[in-house]
């Protein structure tokens, strides 16, 4: 689409009842990133009232008309998308305006490929717009939905704002509070002011809404969650919301007699004697909990195109196929006003691949049944442009049916999300996804994810070993696309752990087309033998990259960090040095100068006594930062065995990250003395 034109959604799909939008961009540095937001109008052009207003803290409508899904990674780095239900937006509404900022005086100049797409409910690709001339500004209205009739329209906007998310949500009648103005308020008048609107509002009781007045204020545009070092602002309006549940991190002290009585557990693994009761024993566990725990069910299923509404789950459900009739897994309904939608479900566990003949049979079944979706749960992980397997649409077909596949890694990641960080709405939720969890992660589950580099494996070591591993060679791209699933997995156990985004970075100029890359990074590990990747962790101040060299069996993990905007030199060498008390003492530290020469290295253990040594020799060469890296022996086979490849990468992600990265600087502390005397002043 180009900028101001407009089509009718029924006119690209028949399923649009619900639709699928995302936003990307492209960061050449791998570093820049922003925030959606959504805004429901009424006729006049305004919100009814706050709530109106979904963003980074307010992500679900509670109607479910309006869920904001986060980030998914893709070819590019990741994009933000967005689940609306269509058929459940109020009537008053008139217009739907789809927006994102960024932060800390960014532009979105800085980025490239910007632009928003939508797709249907079975997950077809409806249209796109690129988003051009957005250098100054740091918000854009990508595009609106709005009514036509009994139907509704989209309209490609592709509005910059200079002033921000605060210009933005102001102009259309949200109350933003003015972050700039509390940095230079002293704390007696906020006190005072906290005091004055509590003695003239009546107070709200639990569990009934609050005046029109009364919502929960909308902040500032974000900054990263590590750069919030001003002390946060008395609340001025009544809060209703419940607490949600998290589980402790700290385990209670046990009551058994010795280690060998075992706790009792919802769901037992100790019966489990062939693949085909893990099959089944993993699939009802899942979708039990998904029945009992919204919150969970609807992590999972919002991306697939589902409604928000009453879930019930069943298994081993036998439906008609010609003379043979089939049994799916499982089965997913989800119930709102009166309308269904259906899901057929197939599982594997350990190693076993799926059946394309199988899945085709499901589709079909589908197709002819007007379900909307057949999900696949596997332990492998789907790759973008790289299916895990091929099935044949009919276009003929006036109902379209959705393949989607879910990794038992994606699964146990939002287990962990919710109950570790985020919260549940009680304590039976909170400890029925534990016991998931506790399964999916034991042993025998056969859940464990992505746990094999393929057969492929061991012929391209060795062709590298003997230098006989040629390019174009189909086995390096087979390795190359293990090595993605790996990085993928690792991404979300590491964050899974932290409770904080963590993404595979993909650069811009390395293209955007996922096949072309990979054929890239297959001649590449053909002539130098390595395999690298980058990783994004939300509040740390650099990239954490890993690189794995066939040709000498070493894992190297390894971050780069900018040097301080103030101070000295001998200060930088001195604070970085002290940070890194804990460290391991085989850390390598380098200096990175401002000429290609490079500049002085050494272990952690030589530069503990003597940080200077991190100094060039010449005074007059500029430090433009520091490179930390650790190795360590990799793992030669391609299981997930104690010596094996698999485990051997995330062990190093996690000891990295545990005893370097938590250890440095965030961006924030670096910044702070800086934004600490532009408020003194």
């Amino acid at each position: 689409m180009v900028k101001g034109s407009n089509v009718a959604l029924a006119d690209l799909s028949d399923e649009v009842g619900s639709v699928i939008v995302s936003l990307g961009w492209v960061s050449p540095t791998g570093e820049g990133d922003a925030d959606v937001s959504v805004l429901l109008l009424d006729a006049n052009g305004k919100v009814r009232s706050d709530s109106d207003f979904y963003f980074y803290n307010h992500p679900v409508a509670a109607d479910g008309s309006v869920q904001l899904l986060g980030k998914t990674p893709t070819a590019d780095g990741s994009e933000d998308r967005i689940s609306f239900d269509l058929t459940a937006v109020p009537a008053e509404i008139d217009r739907i305006v789809v927006a994102a900022s960024r932060y800390d005086e960014a532009r979105f100049g800085e980025l490239e490929d910007v632009r928003i797409t939508l797709g249907d409910a079975a997950g077809e690709g409806l249209l796109r717009f690129a988003v051009d001339d957005v250098g100054a500004v740091t918000a854009v209205i990508f595009g609106e939905l709005y009514r036509r009739g009994d139907g509704w329209k989209f309209r490609a906007v592709g509005q910059g704002y200079e002033s921000g998310l605060a210009g933005l949500a102001t102009d259309f009648g949200v109350d933003i509070e003015d972050d700039a103005a509390e940095d230079v308020r002293t704390e007696a008048a906020l006190d005072a002011e906290a005091d004055a609107q509590t003695a003239a509002t009546p107070p709200v009781p639990a569990g009934e809404p609050g005046p029109a007045t009364a919502t929960t204020a909308v902040p500032a545009p974000r900054r990263p969650e590590a750069e919030a070092v001003e002390p946060a602002k008395p609340a001025a309006r009544p809060r209703t919301a419940k607490k949600k549940v998290t589980l402790p991190r700290t385990v209670k002290k046990t009551l058994a007699e010795n280690d060998s009585w075992k706790a009792a557990r919802l769901f037992p693994v100790s019966v489990l004697k062939s693949d085909r009761d893990r099959e089944m024993r993993a699939t009802s566990v899942l979708l039990s909990v998904m029945a009992q725990v919204p919150e969970f069910s609807r992590r999972l299923t919002a991306g697939f195109g589902a409604p928000a509404g009453r879930t019930e789950t069943f298994t081993e459900v036998t439906l008609p196929h010609g003379d043979s009739p089939r049994r799916p897994d499982g089965v997913i309904r989800v119930e709102r006003a009166g309308k269904l939608w259906t899901a057929m479900v197939e599982t594997k566990t350990n190693g076993n691949a799926l059946k394309a003949d199988q899945v085709q049979a499901y589709m079909d079944i589908a197709a002819r049944r007007a379900y909307e979706a057949v999900i696949t749960l596997t332990n492998d992980v789907a790759l973008e442009g790289s299916p895990l397997v091929d099935v044949k649409i009919d276009k003929r077909r006036k109902h379209k049916v959705a393949l989607w596949h879910l990794s038992w890694a994606e699964v146990a990641h939002q287990a962990q999300m919710l109950i570790r960080h985020e919260g549940v709405g009680n304590a039976a939720h909170a400890w029925l996804l534990q016991e998931l969890l506790h399964y999916l992660q034991h042993e025998n589950s056969g859940c464990h994810g992505f746990q094999n580099m393929g057969p492929a494996w061991v012929p391209v070591r060795n062709g590298i070993d003997d230098e006989t591993l040629c390019q174009g060679d189909a086995r390096a791209l087979e390795v190359v696309e293990n090595w993605e699933r790996l990085i993928r997995q690792v991404c979300l156990r590491l964050g899974g752990e932290l409770g904080q985004k963590v993404l595979p970075v993909q650069r811009a100029k390395r293209g955007t087309d996922p096949n072309e890359r990979r054929n890239r990074l297959a001649d590449q590990l053909c002539r130098d033998g390595r395999l690298q990747a980058e990783l994004r962790i939300d509040g740390t101040p650099g990239i954490l990259a890993v690189s794995a060299d066939l040709r000498t069996g070493k894992l190297r993990t390894g971050i780069e960090i900018p040097a301080p905007e103030q101070g000295y030199p001998l200060s930088w060498a001195k604070r970085l040095v002290r940070r890194l008390a804990e460290a391991p003492a085989d850390l390598h530290v380098e200096t990175l100068v401002d000429n290609e020469i490079g500049g002085p290295r050494g272990t952690l253990e030589k530069l503990r006594p003597e940080p200077a040594d991190l100094l060039p020799k010449d005074s007059g060469t500029g430090i433009t930062g520091f490179r930390l890296s650790l190795l360590k022996s990799m793992g030669s086979g391609r299981g997930n065995a104690e010596t094996g490849f698999i485990r051997s990468v995330d062990d190093a992600v996690h000891r990295f990250y545990t005893t370097v990265v938590v250890h440095l600087d965030t961006p924030a502390t670096r910044r702070a003395p800086s934004r600490e005397r532009s408020a003194a002043g």
